[in-house]
């Protein structure tokens, strides 16, 4: 529909050549297409890798000298982001659209507050006119909280500015039946109704030496985007009008992945997907099925094993007997907390204990 948000995600691979170099002509290709997509009627923002890459050659760090050490990969993030923007600047104003770089760290999908800081700029940005222009910020992220991939990122910004289509543009054709580098029979999926583990399965790996995720992490985002009610088409970047006719519908522009019927609420969202898990908690049957049904909360009672080393108010998956992950949630408790609770019933509790280990406000169940 016209006026509606679509975001569009670029990967390092896409945008940069074996040695890191950026490809010019990669991102005025998608700066093109952003202006088809506006021209139509529609506010498009962009989510870009690239900047450690762009950053390497400019230091003599191309190709096998590339570091390792997180700390000198965030210094080059810091050379190569301004260099990257001002390639977007370029190619945008070369169809009279104004770039806006957009820096964003986890804290910025997990606190209430600074969650609605960040949905109020891009949405004043776009109101403007202007086309956000967003990445993590590699400089100063730390590196056991940090986003990690810009897929994940891609989903999570088309929940914040309630985006209608998320594209997700890779190497490929879209999500194919197998590894096309191990099996020359693999053919693309055009649709996906539900993210499943079998469909994560095929997915794989990393697909370049060069980007952070692959395939799977692609797929990752499109389940994200699809609890929050968004359309996401996964296309090949060196397709012409891929962005256009993506968001058109044009049949065999890639893997169009269905929104569920119903949105996730953002807390829900961030629990879900935002907040890194510390810990897994082991439910009984009886628990798994009461959580399945929907509007109840993990008693103690109820809980078989706590694994991991956890605070009050931390993120943890929740497994059933068979050890598959259903939900997660918030638990109340600390791991030794739980520990002591685990398997008691309410009145068997040490006065001050809270009945629930996760309360239903707080947990999510993750299968479909």
């Amino acid at each position: 529909m016209p006026d509606s948000v679509v975001v569009a995600k670029i990967g390092t691979s896409s945008i940069t050549d074996d040695h890191g170099d950026i490809v010019r002509a990669a991102i005025e290709k998608l700066c093109t297409d952003v202006a088809a997509v506006r021209a139509r009627g529609h506010r498009v923002v962009v989510v870009t890798s690239g900047a450690i890459a762009a950053g390497l050659p400019v230091l003599g760090l191309g190709g096998d000298a590339r570091p390792r050490d997180p700390v000198t990969l965030q210094a080059v993030s810091a050379v190569g982001q301004s260099r990257l923007m001002r390639v977007y600047d370029d190619a945008l104003a070369a169809h009279g659209l104004i770039a806006g770089q957009v820096l964003v760290a986890p804290f910025d999908f997990v606190d209430r507050r600074q969650y609605l800081h960040a949905r109020g700029t891009l949405a004043r940005l776009l109101d403007l006119g202007v086309v956000p222009v967003v990445n993590e910020n590699d400089a100063l992220a730390d590196d056991e909280i940090r986003l990690g991939d810009n897929d994940r990122i891609a989903a999570l910004v088309a929940h914040l500015v309630g985006a209608e289509t998320l594209v997700l543009l890779t190497d490929t054709a879209g999500v194919l039946t197998a590894d096309p580098r191990l099996d020359e029979s693999a053919s693309l999926i055009e649709e996906i109704v539900e993210v499943d583990h079998e469909l994560e399965a095929v997915a794989g790996g990393a697909g370049s030496a060069r980007g952070s995720g692959g395939m799977s992490t692609k797929v990752a985002a499109a389940r994200i985007a699809s609890w929050s009610g968004v359309r996401t088409v996964i296309a090949s970047a060196a397709r012409e009008h891929v962005v256009a006719d993506a968001v058109a519908g044009a049949p065999g522009v890639g893997t169009v992945v269905h929104p569920r019927p119903t949105r996730l609420a953002s807390r829900k969202l961030w629990i879900a997907f935002a907040v890194g898990s510390r810990g897994t908690v082991s439910v009984d049957e009886g628990a798994r099925q009461a959580l399945r049904r929907g509007g109840t909360s993990l008693l103690a009672a109820g809980v078989t094993g706590v694994h991991g080393d956890f605070e009050a108010d931390d993120a943890v998956e929740v497994a059933g007997p068979d050890g598959v992950v259903f939900a997660k949630g918030l638990s109340r408790l600390d791991a030794a907390g739980l520990r002591a609770a685990a398997g008691r019933r309410r009145d068997e509790l040490p006065d001050g204990v809270p009945a629930w280990v996760v309360h239903r406000d707080d947990l999510v169940v993750l299968e479909a």
